[in-house]
């Protein structure tokens, strides 16, 4: 049994632990630590979107091959795998279930360099999957835990911005090194930084304690039985309709981010480094913009009216509508991407209120899991069936478009808008009052 006095300098150390912690210098190195980490999720993600024409001619592949290979093959495996491991890191630690998922998804990454047939790179893309299934759900979990809930959207904003660095890293990765050194080389050069990357990650992030930027009344002691939790968290409406709205809109995001590059390359006749470099740096940055806009204002605004959250959403993909259509029917290929920076921008603006939304109606020992079933229900929607159902619909059109069946392929995926955008204005009728609720079960606890 340890003394008084050993037991008061352990309480002492344990204090200064918990102040560190809460610095806001640790806290921004720590999002910022954890941004690189998605910034390489979606980098070695989305690096095949760039090459799937020569992978395609290479390997002798259609294209619902691709859209399968990138799309519902991948999802199926990330976003099951996803709910067990949220379990996990509702109770184990965070930054270790993070740091094992860097490891598995970067090597598999470089794996996919080395495929010889559409059965080895499936199993390549598929293990990339089921590593990056251990990123999100920790990664929310540990963000609401440094920040406090009316910081969260910004955040988790900041956080998503590894969407858009990560695409614009693999878009100019992929497409330059592919068209130098071939599409293996470019496997291979951005997986394997992702290993030491996970060193770093496992040595410098300190685990938080839960509900540290909570009220003390508000932090849960122990986690529900798994059916209780999903019971709990399938309830709630707002949660349902957000899920629902992020999902079609990732059903949109995802398909046409996997085809317009093929598109441009196969129907306006663009090199692959050059269609790389327009993608990345003017559409990647616009998502950019529009992601971290999202949580900022969304922020700002839900001082004055809470329904904000919901309402930006909304208002972003219902505008973004109109503005792919007239870039899909433009035959100038310049002008198409000049008029793409506007639903770039726009249908962007979700993550960040949405995420950030979903942390605050969670309780504390279901955080990670409202993340996953969130991630579960966007990513079998969007990543699943966005890049094959578009994939689908090119091949089954092209008997009477030709060349042109993925132009109107990628206009009918974009009509999921309306839908989305329907689920974010319902989510907007319940949502103050079951962030309300929240709040009088947080307190009641």
């Amino acid at each position: 049994m340890s003394s008084p006095t050993e037991q008061a300098l352990t309480s002492e150390a344990d204090i200064a632990i918990r102040e560190k912690l809460k610095s806001p210098r640790y806290r921004k190195y720590v999002l910022g630590m954890l941004v690189v980490v998605y910034a390489f999720n979606f980098l070695d993600r989305q690096i095949v979107t760039i090459l799937a024409e020569p992978i395609k001619n290479d390997l002798g592949l259609n294209d619902t091959q691709i859209g399968l290979m990138t799309g519902l093959a991948f999802a199926l495996f990330y976003t099951v795998l996803g709910i067990p491991l949220a379990r996990l890191a509702d109770r184990s630690n965070r930054v270790s279930i993070i740091t094992a998922a860097l490891v598995v998804w970067s090597g598999m990454t470089a794996l996919c360099g080395m495929a010889q047939n559409f059965t080895q790179m499936l199993a390549a893309r598929i293990g990339v999957g089921v590593g990056e299934a251990g990123c999100s759900p920790p990664a929310h979990s540990l963000i609401a835990d440094y920040y406090p809930a009316n910081q969260r959207a910004s955040a988790l904003s900041i956080y998503a911005l590894g969407i858009p660095i990560g695409s614009i890293l693999g878009l100019l990765a992929g497409g330059w090194i592919a068209e130098f050194y071939g599409w293996r080389m470019a496997f291979f050069v951005v997986g394997l930084p992702g290993i030491a990357l996970a060193f770093a990650v496992k040595m410098t992030i300190r685990e938080p304690i839960r509900g540290m930027s909570d009220p003390a009344s508000s932090r849960a002691t122990e986690q529900l039985p798994l059916i209780a939790t999903m019971l709990h968290l399938l309830k709630n409406r707002t949660l349902m309709h957000i899920a629902m709205g992020g999902a079609l809109t990732s059903f949109v995001g995802y398909g046409l981010g996997q085809w317009l590059p093929a598109y441009f390359i196969r129907i306006h006749e663009m090199g692959i480094a050059e269609t790389a470099t327009y993608f990345g740096l003017v559409l990647g940055v616009a998502s950019a913009v529009g992601t971290f806009l999202g949580g900022t204002l969304a922020d700002k605004l839900s001082k004055r009216d809470v329904r904000f959250y919901a309402w930006l959403p909304a208002v972003g993909v219902l505008v973004a509508f109109p503005f792919y259509v007239a870039a899909m029917m433009s035959d100038n290929p310049y002008i198409a991407i000049a008029i793409l920076i506007v639903p770039s921008t726009l249908n962007s603006l979700w993550l960040g209120p949405s995420f950030g939304t979903i942390q605050n109606l969670a309780p504390t020992r279901m955080r990670a899991m409202a993340s996953a079933l969130m991630l579960f229900i966007l990513n079998i929607i969007g990543l699943g069936l966005g890049p094959f159902l578009v994939g689908v619909l090119s091949d089954l059109l092209s008997g009477t478009f030709g060349i042109d069946s993925l132009r109107y392929a990628i206009l009918i995926a974009t009509v999921a808008y309306f839908w989305a955008g329907a689920h974010f204005v319902m989510a907007g009728k319940t949502i103050r009052q079951d962030l309300e609720a929240a709040q009088r079960a947080a307190d009641a606890a």
